[in-house]
């Protein structure tokens, strides 16, 4: 038998555990791995659930005012679905051929528009033809090249298939967003006290987590919407002021694309700064008026918009959230990872803060 001293036990020792360490760790991450690849591969179905419980997050307050008053679950839903769903179609019926028209005459003006940017770019920037060119995109044919794709693009989803699934998937939408309006709130206790095999302090220390983690939720999807709304209303108002042709069209979209941080100015600005400078009436003057329009709305976002309804109640910060948008997107894909980011953030940033504050002492 092996004498060890006692140096090269504790040695041993240390060893052993870092290697138990990192077979728990390595099956944690490989468990994480899976669950998310599974979570992935599902979101056809998984996307209507989540949808619908974001919805009943958003509409609960609403649901149980009505409810304070008609005491009828069944009534109260009635008249909740009633008194939104029937403005809703009187707003969609007045204002959606309006909509439809102008997405129509700005789908219309496409290849002359950019026909018009590439041969600025082009007076502008004489190497800019030799780049499209090696590129294998004639300049002259730019117009053409918009005419060809973008129809097909805007035709990808009439097929009689993906209406179909369309109808499905919004039916399931609305079935789980009753179900998660009208069931029970939940709170941390009730679901961890059928854990009977964790100790009562473990038990407590998860229904807190699962508590902060769910107020969190709820608290930042229902005041981001709200943001995103105030911002629409003030885009659009402020594009349709400086005469951007579809000025309240681009400006209202870009605020509420605004949901995913900073999608919306990607998705916008390229349509609305062409419009600003190439159509007609279009100057420099304009150009720059679009811009200020814009920044002034950063600048209210950022220093009171979201501060006085939001404030920092993710725990993630501006940054965090696009980071959280950008990681989960690519890890589950984009419709359910820009879904599920906020939430799967939060619920890390909530879990390290409770195991930090629990099992980590602070270094004096």
């Amino acid at each position: 038998m092996i004498d060890f001293t006692e140096n090269q036990k504790k040695t041993i020792s240390a060893g052993l555990t870092v290697l138990a360490l990192s077979f728990v760790v390595a099956f944690g991450v490989f468990a994480a791995w899976l669950a998310l690849k599974a979570l992935s591969f599902a979101s056809p179905a998984v996307v209507p659930v989540v949808t619908g419980f974001f919805l009943a997050l958003f509409f609960k307050p609403y649901y149980l005012w009505w409810k304070r008053w008609l005491r009828n679950p069944s009534l109260t839903l009635a008249v909740m679905l009633a008194t939104v769903l029937v403005p809703l179609g009187f707003i969609l019926w007045y204002a959606g051929a309006v909509i439809a028209a102008q997405v129509s005459n700005l789908v219309a003006q496409g290849p002359a528009l950019v026909k018009q940017v590439t041969v600025w770019f082009q007076t502008t920037f004489p190497n800019f033809r030799v780049l499209l060119d090696q590129l294998g995109v004639p300049y002259e044919n730019m117009g053409e090249v918009y005419t060809k794709y973008a129809p097909s693009a805007l035709k990808a989803g009439s097929g009689a298939l993906k209406c179909l699934a369309g109808v499905l998937s919004a039916l399931v939408t609305l079935i789980f967003f009753v179900f998660f309006l009208t069931s029970k709130e939940r709170r941390g206790s009730e679901i961890v006290s059928q854990l009977t095999f964790l100790k009562e302090s473990t038990r407590d220390f998860a229904a807190a987590q699962i508590d902060a983690f769910i107020d969190i939720l709820v608290s930042f999807f229902q005041r981001q919407t709200v943001i995103c709304l105030i911002e629409g209303l003030l885009y659009g108002l402020g594009f349709w002021l400086v005469g951007l042709p579809y000025g309240f069209l681009i400006g209202f979209t870009l605020g509420v694309l605004n949901l995913i941080p900073l999608f919306g100015s990607v998705v916008c600005l390229p349509v609305a700064l062409p419009l600003a400078y190439f159509t007609s009436g279009g100057s420099l003057t304009r150009l720059l008026l679009v811009m200020g329009v814009w920044a002034a709305g950063q600048i209210l976002d950022g220093y009171l918009i979201t501060p006085r309804i939001q404030g920092n109640r993710t725990g993630l910060g501006y940054a965090g959230v696009i980071f959280s948008f950008f990681f989960w997107a690519t890890v589950l894909g984009p419709v359910l990872g820009m879904l599920l980011a906020i939430p799967l953030s939060a619920f890390c940033v909530v879990l390290w803060r409770a195991l930090k504050s629990r099992y980590i002492r602070p270094v004096v």
